[in-house]
């Protein structure tokens, strides 16, 4: 998939390492371009990364000759900014705390080395892999102080030449785990135009699209030239290899969706779903007032704080009985309650107030059915009615034994929905992007509000691809297609 170049300043600083033809002195990658026209990932190991010096030059001829580089320009850059390195690392004096041996407890600053985002402590190991999620560089040395409480006081590029043995004997180890998913021997047949990585989670119990839908969306792929690759959490550390990141896994601001969106994002890569999107989209606070700003039809809603129960008394004079308290970052109908009266009212809030903060409070609209368009790109692709589960309210029964059970749908043709259903959708999504979003829609006797937008809509086969069939994979992939090749030709996408 890629070639590999290992750059080091000088070819002594390799002396301890076995030999290999991936390894180039800094003055000959600089001199002379390696890999040609083929992809190539580049590890920086040089010396330091001072601005206008050696190693700097690497990773910025390195990206203007479109090499997938680490350490970025852009790290380099963000590596000297102090102001950068207030991560959000919980408990972080606890554990260094605990981490430190008996006989140091009275100790006010030490380090440890990470080495690709691995380090030799166990207990700080979530630590490094967060610093280097942030910071990408091969070989960083953090560094903690403590006033009354411990904090990292600097993060630092380490030299290759630098390392002691059991420390070149640890960076080895990293080096070839590293490499060994960054490296793809050359395809014997068919050369793909781009590689795509499609973020799925095998285990998640509902994911956005099902396995036949996954092999739909490779197929398709395949007919365009691009090689849709399926991966998972684990192989963040390669995703720059590829051209774009489709993500069917359900995402969340708080989980490693939101990382590998904002890292596919950050690397020029094409993106769906875009880190804009989910933050837009996975909240219903946000989203809520997002839509009533733009004079969008959406429910009666209030929102409610977990510090002013005097809300709660007022709220059904404001909505009126039933109501739905919804969660603000739920999904698949997950974390959506209907209440009945005050009682049943004051014990939902009670539950939910234990996970946020704020809540969202909406009337209680029934229909048999709610409208899902589907939109990619501000054109309608796909547009389902899916209708209650049998002897519930919701599409979703989660309270039904065993897995949640769904109710049925049809599915139709845009051309085939009703046209304000399809233009509330359009315009329920332009504040968002340009992603690919499904919309849900309640359609009352004399009203259609927006109840949400998707960032992350279900393609399931046999349900959203019932009428455009295989087509509707293509059109996604077409999407890809056409982000890929203008970000190939500098053009704005």
């Amino acid at each position: 998939m890629s070639r590999l170049a290992i750059v080091v300043e000088k070819l002594s600083d390799w002396g301890s390492y076995y030999p290999s033809d991936n390894v180039v002195a800094a003055m000959d990658y600089l001199r002379e371009p390696v890999g040609g026209d083929e992809r190539t990932h580049v590890i920086n190991l040089c010396r330091g990364y001072k601005y206008l010096g050696t190693g700097h030059y690497v990773s910025l001829l390195g990206e203007a000759r479109g090499h997938r580089v680490i350490p970025s320009v852009r790290t380099i850059n963000d590596l000297r900014r102090r102001s950068l390195y207030g991560l959000d690392v919980e408990d972080l004096n606890q554990k260094l705390a605990n981490f430190l041996p008996a006989g140091g407890r009275d100790t006010t600053d030490f380090g440890i080395l990470v080495y690709f985002g691995e380090t030799s402590y166990p207990a700080l190991q979530d630590l490094a892999r967060q610093v280097f999620e942030m910071y990408p560089c091969p070989l960083l040395r953090i560094e903690f102080e403590r006033d009354r409480v411990w904090q990292i006081s600097a993060i630092k590029p380490v030299s290759l030449h630098t390392l002691d043995d059991a420390q070149e004997d640890a960076f080895a180890q990293t080096l070839d785990a590293f490499t060994k998913r960054l490296w793809r021997k050359p395809r014997a047949r068919k050369q793909f135009r781009y590689d795509l990585a499609m973020l799925i989670d095998p285990a998640e119990s509902m994911p956005p699209s099902n396995a036949r839908a996954q092999k739909a969306f490779v197929a398709a792929g395949k007919e365009l030239g691009i090689e849709v690759d399926p991966v998972g959490k684990n192989d963040y550390t390669r995703l720059a290899e590829y051209d774009g990141l489709f993500i069917r896994e359900t995402t969340a601001p708080d989980n490693h969706t939101y990382r590998f969106a904002h890292k596919a994002e950050r690397e020029g890569m094409v993106v769906i779903d875009d880190p804009t999107s989910i933050l837009r989209c996975t909240n219903k606070i946000y989203l809520h007032d997002l839509l009533r700003s733009r004079k969008i039809a959406v429910p009666r809603a209030e929102i409610l704080y977990r510090e002013d129960p005097a809300q709660l008394r007022e709220l059904p004079e404001k909505l009126g009985f039933p109501l739905v308290l919804k969660i603000p970052d739920g999904s698949f109908s997950r974390g959506v309650v209907k209440v009945e009266d005050d009682a049943q009212l004051q014990r939902a809030a009670a539950q939910l107030f234990q996970s946020t903060a704020l809540l969202i409070a909406q009337e209680f609209l029934y229909t048999e059915f709610d409208w899902r368009v589907g939109v990619l790109n501000h054109q309608a692709l796909y547009a389902c009615r899916y209708y209650m589960s049998r002897g519930h309210w919701q599409i979703y029964n989660h309270a039904a034994r065993g897995a949640a059970k769904s109710g049925g749908f049809d599915t139709l043709a845009v051309n085939q929905t009703p046209a304000d259903v399809v233009k509330l959708a359009l315009r329920a999504t332009a504040p968002i992007g340009d992603g690919l979003y499904g919309v849900d829609i309640k359609q009352t006797r004399d009203r259609l509000v927006v109840l949400e937008v998707n960032d992350n809509p279900s393609i399931d086969a046999g349900v959203e691809d019932e009428h455009l069939g295989g087509e509707l994979y293509l059109r996604v992939m077409r999407e890809f297609l056409r982000r890929m090749e203008r970000k190939r030709t500098g053009e704005s996408v």
